[in-house]
């Protein structure tokens, strides 16, 4: 299950890499959600399902003309994934180019990416990915 989850994880993500909401949605389960943190975001919110992905991705588009995502490397926890990674943009009138770190943890349920959780370390996430499968 764990080769399976990270193979999964991967392709998702490469997916996403280019910021093209639609080319991730054979990896996103119906009852997806993710939630961006406060100290994360500069507009918190949960995002849910398809359309959930979608409105993320939006959100961007409005002030930005570039969105990609990056994974470091790609770890399995039990049945999640851990993926430390860098988000990078650059401002649609500015061009000004921004980078932010995060590490993400996915749960997969049916082959599908079914929660993200962001962190701001790879720290904080292994501790919850471990934390998580120990409780599982």
């Amino acid at each position: 299950m764990e080769d399976t989850n990270l193979d999964l994880v991967r392709e998702g993500f490469d997916a996403m890499r280019e910021g093209d909401p639609e080319a991730m949605m054979p990896f996103i389960h119906p009852e997806f959600e993710v939630t961006t943190p406060p100290g994360l975001a500069a507009e918190p919110d949960t995002y849910r399902g398809p359309e959930g992905i979608r409105r993320y991705f939006e959100s961007f588009y409005e002030a930005m003309d570039r969105v990609t995502f990056a994974a470091d490397e790609f770890i399995p926890v039990g049945e999640l994934v851990v993926v430390p990674s860098v988000l990078r943009t650059r401002g649609r009138f500015s061009g000004i180019e921004a980078e932010q770190r995060v590490a993400l943890v996915y749960e997969l349920r049916d082959g599908k990416a079914y929660r993200i959780s962001v962190y701001a370390t790879a720290r904080e996430a292994m501790d919850a990915a471990r934390s998580a499968a120990g409780d599982a």
